[in-house]
């Protein structure tokens, strides 16, 4: 199976495809300034681990900055459509499984903040203020249990592929479960406190980023098998349990 044709003409569709939505991420000024504060506190030691990991790489395997600005670039575009959801939100896809595979999960936080940043000066996405909050749950939450999940499957000895599957659609689903707390904690019920506020959260975007997090799943083994094929001998540097 050709895989990168395939790859190809599912971005084809998604690009070409008029997309009516709504806005994405936590947008911008929805926090109250306390959470806002918060999220950012929590993020930051993250990115200097980030930092730090991604340099010896680098010192590693040189040629891995190239593979990370397409992570980079996967990130971006893949996070950057989305689908029109319940009360006017919107649920989208996000492409962090595959760099925490690739590189390690606290790489994900430069990615993460760098695609966060470009996204809320250039497409008002998301937003400056809550850029701490959307990171912390994209880039951190969604990227680690990327690799824990990815990790239990390969002790469990299920096939790569299936592995890396598994992993992108549970990053995708722990990052909406992620916002939907942040944002129960942000609004509480006066009634019911926390779990009301959660649960109507979560209901807001189950109707569409389920199957949004099931075409993630394929789309993250497409792509990881077509750099698979043409940068092995650097994947293998980088990661070596990824030739199992």
């Amino acid at each position: 199976m050709n895989y990168k044709k395939i790859f190809l003409l599912v971005a084809a569709i998604l690009v070409i495809v008029p997309q009516q939505v709504f806005g994405m991420h936590i947008a911008e000024g929805y926090l109250p300034v306390k959470w806002s504060i918060i999220w950012f506190i929590l993020f930051a030691p993250f990115v200097v681990f980030g930092f730090r990991h991604i340099l010896k790489i680098y010192d590693k395997e040189p040629k891995a900055k190239l593979l990370f600005a397409v992570v980079g670039a996967f990130v971006f575009v893949l996070s950057s459509l989305k689908l029109p959801s319940v009360g006017g939100s919107s649920s989208h896809l996000t492409g962090i499984a595959l760099g925490a595979i690739l590189f390690g999960a606290s790489t994900m936080s430069i990615i993460g903040l760098i695609v966060l940043i470009f996204q809320a000066l250039l497409l008002a996405h998301g937003g400056l203020t809550t850029l701490g909050a959307n990171s912390f749950s994209m880039a951190i939450v969604g990227a680690f249990s990327a690799v824990w999940i990815f990790k239990l499957c390969r002790t469990l000895k299920i096939r790569r592929d299936l592995a890396i599957f598994f992993a992108a659609f549970i990053s995708d689903i722990s990052i909406y479960l992620c916002t939907s707390s942040q944002l129960a904690l942000a609004f509480q019920s006066e009634g019911s406190g926390f779990m009301e506020s959660f649960v109507k959260f979560v209901s807001v975007f189950a109707i569409t980023q389920l199957p949004l997090a099931l075409v993630e799943g394929i789309l993250t083994v497409m792509v990881f098998n077509i750099i698979k094929k043409y940068s092995s001998n650097e994947i293998t540097t980088i990661n070596p349990t990824l030739n199992y």
